[in-house]
């Protein structure tokens, strides 16, 4: 599967927790070109401000291997992941993250973590390659 693929795969995840009453957001994690972990945001049903989409990807990950290390993992994420899931990632050492909508696009509907961005002084990612790809989605298509 292309990264495409996979990230085309998060934003139906996100689209279908949506359906649900979820939070439109989803996140597969992928190592070696296999899934080995996906998430959706939870925080409406579980009440856990940190049950993000990536977050319970990366739970499922290190619990179904008992392994704290995912490096040579990456995430495709329906959204531009926050800072507490960028958190997570560098202290599980994922190689990178890709991600279908940015802050910008999410901003309109209500969606966007620019605002924690901006309260941690967090303009640029530099420790994970960070980068927003074309899904074959409009941002309206998962978040309106």
């Amino acid at each position: 599967m292309s990264e495409k693929d996979f990230l085309k795969q998060a934003v139906e995840l996100a689209i279908e927790n949506r359906k649900k009453g979820g939070r439109p957001f989803g996140a597969l994690l992928v190592k070696d070109g296999q899934i080995i972990a996906k998430g959706v945001n939870n925080i409406l049903t579980t009440f856990d401000p940190s049950s993000h989409a990536e977050m319970e990807a990366i739970r499922s990950a290190t619990m179904s291997t008992r392994n704290l290390d995912l490096r040579g993992c990456t995430i495709y994420a329906s959204g531009q992941p926050c800072p507490m899931c960028l958190a997570a990632m560098a202290f599980t050492g994922v190689s990178e993250a890709v991600f279908a909508f940015a802050n910008a696009d999410a901003e309109p509907f209500g969606f966007s973590s620019a605002v924690v961005y901006s309260k941690l002084h967090i303009s640029e990612v530099e420790f994970i390659p960070f980068r927003k790809v074309d899904c074959g989605y409009s941002a309206s298509q998962v978040y309106g």
